[in-house]
């Protein structure tokens, strides 16, 4: 190679070194973590339990048949006849049994005879009394057979009216005149002493019935106001209150059971229907909050990140009462302060980062 093309070559792989230097060369970016943040804001926070329980009515009355005989079935302002589901009022008349086995059992007549000439008798032995024809002994036997014969007069009359089955409490009809398959019977049906008729329940107020751990007995106490909902009814909740606690707990479930009274005005709930009943342990109102989403742990200490300009600086915070969505704030933060709620799980103490959403 001769000196002028070592010159050459010499000369194109100093500007390829240098085009390479110049290509290689870039400016530092400084990358900015994307979060989102909210404010430390005022709220109302709960310290709560949820269980879960089956609704019944607080009390029910069955009535059953007393004397034997055909039975007919009430009916309502309509003129139709009684149905299961039908409200009833007290004192109105649900069933009646009727018939020659009905008047036989009763005997009103016979024994309405048997007291008016018990009552003749003892009149007529009062008149020789008194003229000294018949001895004191003898007056006191008839005024005797004269009270027996009127208790079973009474107990006829008695009779009789049990035979017209009235409800003594206001209510629903929760089932009426079923045999022993399950079927209603129709009216006509011979009856016999001890067949039920109805049972009745009032339904404007009902017991959740729910069973809690060993642990929460001390938490929990009669008084203490509840919430209930039903899937059927996601966006109502019905307002109620613990009425009572089991004496027991039950040693095989180690829990107990807490009977929770439910308003129903509307009657949308019913009994046999299987609920969600929270119990409101304690309440804090106004107090600082932030949603649950923003806490994490770092080094095993609960922290947050409150924005100071573009960056995220870590904070400790102490919580209070909450839930699943939002936090107390005891200690750590002040009302009006931004902090994290979304991308914070690569960050640390001091990173730059930049607000979204």
């Amino acid at each position: 190679m001769s000196a002028r093309q070592w010159l050459g070559a010499a000369a194109a792989a100093c500007v390829l070194v240098l085009g390479c230097d110049a290509a290689g060369t870039t400016d530092t970016v400084d990358f900015l973590v994307p979060v989102s943040a909210s404010e430390v804001r005022t709220g109302n926070v709960e310290d709560l339990i949820v269980a879960t329980g089956t609704l019944r009515a607080a009390e029910s009355i069955v009535l059953q048949v007393e004397t034997p005989g055909r039975l007919l079935i009430g009916r309502n302002n309509n003129g139709s006849r009684l149905a299961e589901g039908d409200r009833v009022v007290p004192d109105q008349m649900i069933a009646e049994v009727t018939g020659e086995d009905a008047r036989l059992a009763a005997r009103v007549e016979a024994t309405h005879q048997a007291y008016q000439g018990a009552l003749a008798e003892r009149d007529a032995r009062v008149r020789l009394f008194e003229q000294e024809l018949i001895a004191a002994e003898e007056l006191r036997r008839a005024e005797t057979a004269l009270e027996d014969a009127k208790a079973t007069w009474e107990q006829s009359l008695l009779t009789e009216d049990r035979a017209r089955m009235l409800t003594p409490i206001g209510g629903v009809l929760m089932e009426l005149a079923r045999d022993t398959s399950g079927m209603p019977i129709a009216d006509g049906q011979l009856v016999y002493q001890g067949f039920q008729v109805a049972r009745i329940a009032p339904v404007d107020s009902l017991v959740a019935d729910i069973d809690l751990v060993g642990p929460e007995l001390a938490r929990v106490h009669p008084g203490q106001k509840g919430r209930l909902r039903h899937f059927a009814w996601e966006d109502i909740t019905f307002e109620g209150a613990v009425v009572r606690l089991s004496p027991e707990v039950d040693p095989t479930t180690h829990t107990f059971r807490a009977e929770v009274a439910i308003n129903n005005p509307g009657g949308l709930l019913r009994p046999g229907m299987f609920v969600e009943v929270t119990l409101v342990v304690e309440q804090r109102n106004a107090v600082p909050v932030i949603p649950r989403e923003a806490v994490t742990e770092r080094g095993g200490r609960r922290v947050v990140f409150v924005l100071d300009g573009q960056r995220a600086v870590r904070r400790e915070v102490i919580l209070g009462l909450g839930d699943d969505e939002i936090a107390e704030v005891r200690q750590g933060l002040e009302i009006g302060e931004r902090i994290v709620v979304r991308g914070l799980e690569t960050l640390t103490d001091g990173t730059r980062v930049r607000v979204s959403g």
